[in-house]
């Protein structure tokens, strides 16, 4: 899927591929029991869980965090992250180069943390490795939130009016 989100992101969290449900709906975390949206949110202080796909981008953007992908291309059956294969990474020493404004990246996940530092090559921009949004992550959503919190000082202050 293509970058959504912020067009000049001051985070940027990546994902490592998306699952079935996402790639079906065209829609970041679309799956009901990924937790990414309720992180995110709860991260941000922004009710991001009770909007609309469209209207989480628009605070997203307006919050200058983008969301994309280290994979670009893959052979994968189901959604696990273990079962991805044959990888192709998005170029994200590319997208840094070009986007000078980014303070942050942060990765979803082990697979996306491992797979996007390899593809990072060197770069001043923090680099965060966040708990796995996916259900199949079982730590306690509280951990993972307390972990995910850290997000707030890089995000753009909030702009959008509700």
């Amino acid at each position: 899927m293509a970058a959504a989100g912020a067009l000049r992101p001051v985070l940027l969290i990546l994902g490592s591929l998306p699952g079935e449900a996402s790639l079906r709906a065209q829609r970041y975390y679309a799956h009901p029991q990924n937790q990414f949206w309720r992180l995110l949110g709860h991260a941000l202080c922004e009710p991001l869980p009770q909007l609309s796909y469209e209207e989480r981008l628009a605070i997203l953007a307006a919050r200058q965090v983008g969301l994309w992908d280290v994979v670009g291309e893959a052979r994968r059956i189901g959604s696990l992250d273990g079962a991805i294969r044959d990888i192709i990474a998005n170029p994200l020493a590319a997208f840094v180069a070009r986007h000078p404004q980014l303070r942050a990246i942060a990765f979803n996940g082990q697979t996306a943390a491992r797979l996007g530092r390899r593809a990072m090559g060197e770069s001043d921009v923090a680099l965060i490795d966040l708990p796995s949004s996916s259900p199949a992550y079982t730590l306690a959503f509280a951990d993972k939130a307390a972990r995910w919190s850290v997000l707030a000082n890089f995000a753009a202050a909030a702009t959008v009016s509700r």
